[in-house]
């Protein structure tokens, strides 16, 4: 058992599972800073489509006859768009195409994009929903307008098919698809640890990504270990927004929400969780508050590890219908390998 100085160090003795595969190591990184252990556990992959004949043709077209309102989605998609142009030899011409455009944002993500590529988002939708899009689009006039919607990987907007019905000429984008995790048995880990104490927060950047851990959690039988640990509030289920949040708010599991949609806020809601004024369990002692993490526990400003020296105890969780042993370590030796710090 040794024995260490705080520093600042919000998440020490945590172990955080990122379930996203977009942005996953600067999230990983910044977590990291604050004491994190962490290891990525993608339940999805982002297939991109930067070589995509259609989306190079649409391209394009939009070149050609520049639109009147372009409505972003997502800010890895917009990006994406950009990257493809940009490896296609078109992007200032498409930059040119897009400067007179009204830019419409399905949330904060995507107006950073917009804003890092030079334009201003008109608009922004607070929700980050496509419904809500559409209301303000629908509450325009939109016959005669040219408008070029990059959708999300799901593609499940519906924009689409609702704005043509108004009379807009509307050029979809597709510039990223969902595909399977890279590793399905890091997923079914990453799950197993979740719900057997060996993990303190899981991190959500996706409705997609969320849906599909969640089933994998579903596969292996570990929902009601899930629930009970996060209704305890020893263990942080945490989403970057409200629909990231909706898989997850559908089956009663206790959450918390980032304030501004952001990876920053993001992290901020993680520490300030764990932090000495936050919501994660803590027991009054004549030393000070006394918090149990899955590498320790926190006492006073010390943290003291008690993770074994020999052979690491181990807990499996059997996925029923796909018969994998998802045997997990101790933190220090979580499925995936903690993240190394970035020199």
């Amino acid at each position: 058992m040794t024995a260490s100085r705080l520093l600042d160090a919000a998440l020490v003795g945590c172990t955080v599972v990122i379930a996203a595969d977009r942005r996953a190591g600067d999230l990983a990184s910044a977590l990291m800073r604050h004491g994190a252990q962490t290891y990525r556990a993608p339940a999805l992959s982002i297939v991109p489509n930067a070589d995509d004949e259609q989306l190079l043709h649409r391209t394009r077209e939009l070149i050609a006859s520049p639109p009147d309102i372009v409505v972003v989605t997502t800010g890895v998609g917009f990006r994406g768009w950009m990257d493809a142009a940009h490896e296609n030899d078109v992007e200032q011409d498409l930059h040119q195409a897009l400067s007179g455009a009204q830019f419409i944002a399905r949330g904060p993500k995507a107006r950073g994009a917009i804003q890092q590529a030079g334009f201003v988002a008109d608009w922004v939708a607070e929700s980050e929903t496509a419904a809500e899009v559409s209301a303000y689009l629908l509450d325009t006039r939109l016959e005669g307008k040219r408008i070029a919607i990059q959708h999300h990987g799901a593609g499940a907007d519906n924009l689409d098919s609702i704005l043509p019905r108004e009379g807009a000429d509307v050029v979809s984008l597709t510039v990223y698809r969902w595909g399977p995790p890279p590793n399905i048995e890091i997923v079914n880990k990453s799950v197993a640890q979740a719900a057997g104490g060996e993990v303190d927060a899981v991190l959500f950047t996706s409705a997609p990504g969320t849906e599909e851990w969640l089933r994998a959690a579903q596969r292996c039988g570990s929902m009601d270990d899930l629930r009970a640990r996060a209704r305890s509030g020893r263990l942080l289920l945490a989403a970057v927004g409200p629909i990231t949040a909706e898989p997850l708010q559908r089956r009663d599991l206790t959450i918390t929400i980032a304030e501004r949609g952001r990876l920053g806020s993001l992290v901020r809601c993680v520490t300030g969780y764990f932090g000495p004024h936050g919501a994660a369990p803590m027991l009054p002692t004549e030393y000070g508050a006394l918090s149990v993490r899955s590498g320790g526990i926190v006492t006073g400003d010390e943290f003291i590890s008690l993770a074994r020296r020999s052979e690491p105890a181990r807990s499996t969780v059997r996925c029923p219908r796909t018969g994998a042993d998802t045997r997990g370590t101790s933190a220090s030796a979580t499925a995936g390998g903690p993240e190394q710090p970035r020199r």
